[in-house]
C-alpha cells in the first residue's frame, strides 16, 4: 500500500478510484484478488501505514456489501478473514463495525468452502475457520474451529507428502502453505493451545524439503507455477519459526532424492543441480503444472546458471501457455509438442508419467529418469535423461528411444548474469558477468546449436531478457545426445 488510494501488486502499481475499482473491468483477475487479501496490514514496517489501513478497513466495509463482488469469493475472503484477525490481535483496534462485517464474512465462507478446488484453496478455507474459531467466542466460533481442524487435520495429511514436499509440487506455493502451518502454530500458541503434533511433525519435514528444493542464493528453484516475491524467503520462514522456538537450521542439504515427491538434488563443490523427476502433480489438481519433466536448473559458486521460465502471468493467454511449455524449461520437446498437454490457464490433458531408474548421492553424484509424456506420437518415443555431477563439471546425456522420423529439441535457458561466446562448432564460453567464473559448454555435434533471446520472469509482472541455447535434430529414432558443462578447479 503506498498510500489511501494507490497500491502496487504483482509488480504493477495503480492508482485507483473507489468505489469501482474493487470490482475494477479493466484490471486483471489475480491483481484485484490481492487489493481484497489486505496483506499489507501484517506487512514489514505496516505501522507506519496505520491510518490507511483503518480508512481502507472502513471502506472495504462500507463499499463491498455481502456477497458481491471479488472480496467475497472464498479464497480471498479466507485470506482476508486471517489478515483482519492477524491485524486484531498483533494490538490494533478492530471496531465494533469491522468485527460485525468479519463474522458476516465468515459465515459465508463455510457456506463456500471450496472443496471443488481442493488444494492449497482448501487449506486457506480451513486456516480461515480455525482463526476465526479462536478469535470469537460461542457456539458458532467453536463449531468453525471444530470444522476448520477436521478439514487441516484431512488436508494436511493429504497434501504433505512423506518427504515434506506439498503435494502441488511448486517450491511457491510450498512456502505458502509452510507459512500458513507457521502461523496457526502461533495463533495457538496466542491462546495458550498446544497445536497437534501432526501439524508440528508436517512443519519439519517441509522445512526439510524446501531446503533442499532452494538454490545456495536462498531462493526457490523454478518448477511449475513459482516466482520470486509471493511466498516468504527460506530464510524469513527460518526466523519467523525460530521466533516461535519450532526449528534450528540444519548445516546443508546436500545431495538428495526426494522419492515422494520427485525431485532430486546433487551437489558437489559449489556446484548444485535440482531436477525435475516427478509427476506434475495430484492427478486431479494440476491447475499449477508446467510441461517440465526432466527439466534442470544449476548454480555453481552461489550464482544461478541455467534457470527454467518462471511465471509472471496467471489467466488465460499464449504467454502463460508459453511460461508452461515445455520450451521454456532446460529439457527436451519432440515434434514441437509438450511433454504434458497444458492447456487454458489452468488445465493438463494427457500427462507425461516420470520412473526415477538411478541415484547415487555418494561416491558420484548421478541421477537417471524416464518419461512417457510422447508416447502419443508416432513411434511411441520415451525420453531418457541422466546427469552426473563431479568435481569440475557435469554431463547430461539424453537418450529417445522409439521410432520414425522426427524432431527433437533441447534447450538450455541461462540466467539473465550469463553470457556466451563462441568458441568453435558447438563449443560455447559461459561467462557471468560479474567474472566470478566461466565455464564451457560442449554440445553433441549430432545437434545444430544457435543462441536464441529469451526471458526469464522471476516474480509476477517482470520479465528479463536472457539467453538460451537451442540444440536441434531432425532424424531416426532411437537416438542420444551428450551435453558436458566443465569449469577449472
Amino acid at each position: 500500500m503506498l498510500g489511501p488510494t494507490r497500491f502496487r501488486f504483482l509488480n504493477d502499481e495503480r492508482a485507483l478510484t473507489f468505489p469501482d475499482a474493487w470490482n475494477g473491468t479493466d484490471l486483471d483477475k489475480l491483481w484485484l484478488y490481492n487489493l481484497h487479501y489486505f496483506d499489507d496490514l501484517n506487512a514489514r514496517d505496516a505501522e507506519e501505514r496505520r491510518a490507511w489501513h483503518d480508512g481502507v478497513i472502513q471502506r472495504w466495509i462500507c463499499e463491498n456489501p455481502p456477497v458481491h463482488g471479488n472480496g467475497w469469493e472464498p479464497y480471498p475472503l479466507s485470506l482476508r478473514i486471517v489478515n483482519w484477525i492477524k491485524w486484531a490481535l498483533a494490538g490494533h483496534d478492530l471496531s465494533s463495525q469491522a468485527a460485525h462485517s468479519l463474522a458476516v464474512q465468515v459465515r459465508h465462507l463455510r457456506r463456500r468452502l471450496e472443496f471443488h478446488l481442493l488444494g492449497n484453496h482448501l487449506f486457506e478455507n480451513a486456516k480461515a475457520l480455525v482463526f476465526a474459531g479462536l478469535f470469537f467466542s460461542g457456539k458458532e466460533a467453536l463449531e468453525w474451529f471444530s470444522l476448520g481442524r477436521k478439514l487441516l487435520d484431512r488436508q494436511i495429511q493429504e497434501q504433505i507428502l512423506p518427504d515434506g514436499g506439498h503435494f502441488e509440487l511448486s517450491p511457491m506455493y510450498h512456502g505458502l502453505i509452510l507459512e500458513g502451518l507457521l502461523d496457526l502454530m502461533n495463533l495457538h500458541s496466542a491462546f495458550q493451545m498446544q497445536p497437534p503434533d501432526a501439524w508440528q511433525d508436517a512443519t519439519a519435514r517441509m522445512f526439510d524439503w524446501l531446503r533442499v528444493m532452494c538454490h545456495p542464493d536462498g531462493g526457490i528453484s523454478f518448477f511449475n507455477d513459482a516466482a520470486f516475491g509471493v511466498a516468504p524467503r527460506l530464510e524469513d520462514l527460518e526466523h519467523y519459526a525460530a521466533g516461535l522456538g519450532f526449528v534450528q537450521r540444519p548445516e546443508g542439504a546436500g545431495s538428495r532424492l526426494l522419492e515422494a515427491s520427485g525431485y532430486a538434488r546433487l551437489e558437489r563443490n559449489g556446484a548444485v543441480v535440482l531436477a525435475d523427476v516427478a509427476a506434475i502433480g495430484p492427478d486431479y489438481l494440476p491447475g499449477h503444472a508446467h510441461a517440465d519433466s526432466l527439466s534442470f536448473e544449476f548454480s555453481l559458486h552461489g550464482r544461478r546458471v541455467l534457470v527454467n521460465s518462471g511465471t509472471s502471468v496467471y489467466g488465460l493467454g499464449t504467454e502463460r501457455l508459453r511460461q508452461r511449455g515445455t520450451a521454456a524449461h532446460n529439457t527436451l520437446r519432440l515434434d514441437g509438442v509438450d511433454s504434458s498437454e497444458v492447456w487454458s490457464g489452468f488445465r493438463v490433458a494427457r500427462r507425461a508419467r516420470v520412473t526415477v531408474e538411478r541415484f547415487d548421492a555418494l561416491p558420484e553424484c548421478q541421477l537417471q529418469a524416464a518419461h512417457d509424456g510422447y508416447r502419443r506420437i508416432c513411434g511411441h518415443p520415451i525420453h531418457r535423461r541422466y546427469w552426473a555431477l563431479g568435481d569440475q563439471g557435469f554431463e547430461v546425456k539424453d537418450v529417445v528411444e522409439g521410432d520414425g522420423h522426427h524432431l527433437v529439441e533441447v534447450f538450455f535457458h541461462f540466467h539473465p548474469s550469463i553470457h556466451l561466446q563462441a568458441a568453435g562448432p558447438n563449443v560455447f564460453v559461459v561467462l557471468c558477468n560479474r567474472g566470478v567464473f566461466a565455464l564451457d559448454f560442449v554440445g553433441d555435434d549430432r545437434l545444430r546449436w544457435s543462441v536464441k533471446c529469451g526471458s526469464w520472469h522471476p516474480r509476477f509482472g517482470v520479465s528479463e531478457a536472457n539467453v538460451c541455447l537451442s540444440g536441434v535434430y531432425e532424424g531416426p529414432l532411437p537416438t542420444q545426445f551428450l551435453t558436458r558443462l566443465t569449469w577449472p578447479a
